[in-house]
């Protein structure tokens, strides 16, 4: 009897992605080669070549080109996944607005890396935070466990016929893409029964042909479109915070919740963070505890929908909460920072840091992270840039 187990293997984050892909048993991929992603759809590319995942592998000449063969593969009712990252998203920027507005439940993995110029192959997370309002849930993860995981998660939740939009998974370059850590790798049957099939109430069909995304006045539902999206996007929190649940509980597994919460219990001071770069925090937490500092972090593991709430209700009885963004806005502060104060307006009296870090893959290190909460309790000389020099 085949054991429903996972069993461990020691895996790079973009070979944990490509293994989430099989696990849910996707059956067109569509891919376009960029730094640092490549190696997720080679991966890919060489599974349907040897047998080991039945699906359709197709060769474009874009990314743009890539986004829409996958909008056309799900809208005709088959599961479908693609990957990329840094520019090839921007190339993506105008397909990624149609599959979210077809209603179309794609997953797309995102190796975060910086956007020239100058030109930089290195991690930061500017190229999604710049998607973040076309209508993609948004996951960032913190470790390869979590990349490969949030593939079938990923799938479970997009195709809730209560939500209905794709699902961009994101990973950090080179930390995590082409870093080794040991991955429980989902057991194949187990995986495939908890996504189980694809089932699209509305399809393309050449014996029913209908249009998709026809011209629309402004008479038109257009506007009534739009709102359920965002409708939809609001009321997803719920299912997947239930979805979560239910994923750890079938897979003995550790996904945190929209928010993964550090040490927060009798925290007065505290981080908000995305990604890799909340495992040098923790670490920064645990080393000041010792000290007798209460500090704590908050890691934002979902970040669209934005768990407003959850940060809320984290965040009560803080001192001060700064908030740490490897990404840039120009003209304002980063995105982050809007979506926490935000969220917290009216409702508590913290005062709020924005910290910018790690642009073009600059070291967040450990003395970073102990500036930062320096700071925070200092509350007197605000250090927005951190690390922008390297000695």
């Amino acid at each position: 009897m085949e054991s429903v187990q996972s069993h461990r293997k020691i895996m790079t984050g973009n070979e944990a992605v490509a293994v989430g892909v099989k696990l849910a048993k996707v059956k067109v991929i569509a891919a376009y080669p960029i730094t640092p992603q490549t190696t997720i759809v080679e991966e890919l590319a060489d599974m349907v070549a040897n047998g080991e995942l039945d699906s359709k592998f197709i060769e474009v000449e874009s990314e743009h080109s890539a986004m829409s063969a996958v909008t056309a593969s799900e809208a005709s009712g088959v599961r479908s996944y693609t990957a990329s990252s840094s520019h090839g998203i921007l190339y993506m920027h105008e397909p990624l607005h149609w599959a979210a507005g077809m209603r179309l439940p794609l997953v797309m993995s995102v190796v975060n890396r910086a956007i020239g110029p100058p030109w930089n192959i290195w991690g930061e997370q500017t190229d999604t935070f710049n998607q973040k309002d076309t209508g993609w849930l948004q996951i960032y993860c913190e470790s390869n466990q979590e990349a490969m995981d949030s593939i079938l998660l990923g799938y479970k939740i997009a195709e809730n016929k209560k939500i209905l939009l794709p699902v961009m998974n994101m990973l950090d370059a080179f930390t995590l893409s082409h870093t080794s850590e040991p991955v429980d790798v989902r057991n194949q049957k187990k995986a495939a029964e908890y996504v189980g099939d694809l089932e699209l109430d509305s399809k393309l069909d050449f014996k029913n042909p209908a249009g998709y995304g026809s011209l629309l006045g402004p008479d038109g539902p257009f506007m009534e479109m739009k709102k359920d999206m965002r409708d939809s996007m609001y009321n997803a929190i719920g299912t997947i915070k239930n979805e979560i649940s239910n994923f750890n509980e079938q897979f003995s597994a550790e996904l945190p919740g929209l928010t993964d919460n550090f040490m927060m219990e009798d925290a007065d001071y505290a981080l908000v963070t995305a990604g890799a770069i909340s495992s040098t925090a923790k670490y920064t937490v645990r080393k000041l505890r010792e000290k007798g500092q209460k500090v704590g972090l908050i890691r934002l593991y979902f970040y669209r929908p934005f768990p407003g709430e959850d940060v809320l209700k984290a965040v009560k009885g803080l001192k001060g909460l700064g908030v740490v963004e490897r990404n840039l806005s120009f003209g304002q502060r980063g995105p982050t920072y809007e979506d926490v104060a935000t969220s917290l307006y009216g409702r508590v009296d913290i005062p709020i840091r924005n910290y910018v870090v790690g642009l073009g893959g600059r070291d967040i290190r450990v003395k970073d992270f102990e500036r930062m909460f320096e700071d925070l309790v200092e509350g007197d000389n605000e250090i927005e840039w951190v690390n922008v020099g390297v000695k």
